[in-house]
C-alpha cells in the first residue's frame, strides 16, 4: 500500500466551536446542505446506510449512498462509499469502498477538522486514478463548503441573538 496513492487528507481550521462543527457534520440534513445532497428527514446512524439525491450541478442524476461506520459525538464521524461512482449504468456494489473519516480537535482559534479518505489502492485499477483525482478535488471544494456554511450559520445565530 502506498500512502501517497491510497489516501487523501485535508485539514482546515474552522472558526467555530467544536459543538457547531459537529452539528453540521453529524446532522444529516445540515451535512446535506453544505455537501450537496438532499438528506431531509435522514439521520446518520452507525451501521446503517444513508441515501439521498445529489444536488450538485451536473450530478443530480446520482444517488449518494454511504454506510455510516462511526458516530462518536464531537470527535469522529465516518462512512464508507464508492468513490467517484458517477456512471449511472455501472453497478459499483461489488467494488471495495473507501473510508471517509472526519475528526475534530479543539484549537485556540476554533476547531481543526481533518478529513481522510483511504482505501484507494483497493479500487479497480481501471478507475482508481480518476477516482483519486476527482475525490481529491472534491475534498478541496467540500472544505470550503463547510467553512462557508459555518460562517453563514454563525451569522444567522448571531442575528437571532443566540
Amino acid at each position: 500500500m502506498n500512502p501517497a496513492s491510497d489516501r487523501i487528507e485535508r485539514k482546515i481550521l474552522l472558526k467555530a466551536p467544536r459543538s457547531h462543527v459537529w452539528r453540521v457534520l453529524a446532522n444529516a440534513e445540515a451535512f446535506g446542505q453544505w455537501f450537496g445532497v438532499a438528506l431531509e428527514g435522514k439521520r446518520f446512524v452507525a451501521g446503517e446506510w444513508t441515501q439521498g439525491q445529489i444536488t450538485y450541478p451536473g450530478y443530480e442524476h446520482l444517488l449518494w449512498n454511504v454506510l455510516v461506520e462511526r458516530v462518536e459525538p464531537e470527535r469522529v464521524f465516518s462512512f464508507r462509499w464508492h468513490p467517484y461512482a458517477v456512471e449511472p449504468d455501472v453497478d459499483y456494489s461489488q467494488e471495495p469502498t473507501t473510508l471517509v473519516k472526519f475528526e475534530l480537535q479543539d484549537m485556540d482559534e476554533g476547531t481543526l477538522l481533518t478529513v481522510v479518505e483511504s482505501g484507494f489502492d483497493h479500487i479497480p485499477q481501471s478507475r482508481r486514478l480518476k477516482a483519486f483525482r476527482m475525490d481529491s478535488r472534491g475534498w478541496d471544494e467540500q472544505m470550503s463548503n463547510i467553512e462557508e456554511f459555518l460562517k453563514v450559520s454563525e451569522k444567522a445565530r448571531e442575528h437571532q441573538g443566540e
